[in-house]
């Protein structure tokens, strides 16, 4: 047992998580578990608790870990919630949210990411998740509707919103970063009727946006 990793996603905890507003006791208990270390490129291994986003390369990075703690309360996935994550990286959120009860499809739209991520999240031998390589905002994924859907890199507009929101169940929550530097807005979307859905915004933040995502039209005079 590495006690140098123990001490720092403890001190993650406490320094970064709680005091960014993260008070949900599963999410505490999920972020205190899962060794963030093993889901970090080799090169940035000794950064795994810092208050950073890990580059992947190729344009992508982790989530620094008091977004990851947001994102996590403000979804408050319950057993058996069935989730979709667009991004999933090198599978550390993906972790979080099948530890926390989703049954999880994970999107990724890099192949070397997807492998990666299929490698971590077997080895940690953790089940009802699946990921899958492609593109999750060309087309609704099979296995909805979601109550849970998690995007976790930033869209530069609310373009994209309408087609992901469709694929919630009435009652389901979206977790979507919206804008571009300096002013993205962490936005909670919940299904609250058939055809009804409410917007609240949650922070400000600024995150990487999502790979392959179309710019808005600019005004042209």
């Amino acid at each position: 047992m590495d006690t140098s990793f123990d001490k720092a996603r403890f001190n993650m905890i406490q320094q970064q998580i709680r005091p960014w507003d993260v008070i949900d006791d599963r999410v505490l208990e999920v972020m205190s578990e899962i060794q963030r270390e093993h889901f970090v490129p080799d090169a940035y291994r000794g950064l795994a608790y810092a208050d950073i986003e890990i580059p992947f390369g190729n344009g992508q990075s982790m989530l620094a870990p008091k977004v990851v703690g947001r994102l996590l309360q403000a979804l408050a996935v319950k057993t058996k919630d069935r989730v979709l994550e667009i991004g999933t990286g090198s599978g550390y959120v993906t972790a979080c949210l099948a530890r926390l009860g989703g049954q999880v499809v994970s999107i990724e739209i890099d192949s070397t990411l997807a492998e990666l991520a299929q490698g971590n999240l077997g080895a940690g031998k953790l089940h009802h998740l699946e990921v899958r390589q492609g593109d999750g905002l060309v087309a609704p994924i099979d296995g909805g509707p979601f109550d849970v859907i998690a995007v976790t890199g930033s869209m530069p507009d609310g373009a994209m919103l309408p087609g992901l929101q469709e694929q919630l169940a009435v009652g389901g929550r979206l977790f979507a970063i919206i804008g571009k530097d300096p002013a993205m807005q962490a936005t909670l979307v919940t299904r609250t009727v058939a055809n009804g859905f409410e917007h609240r915004g949650l922070f400000e933040t600024s995150v990487l946006a999502l790979a392959n995502i179309p710019e808005p039209e600019r005004f042209v005079f």
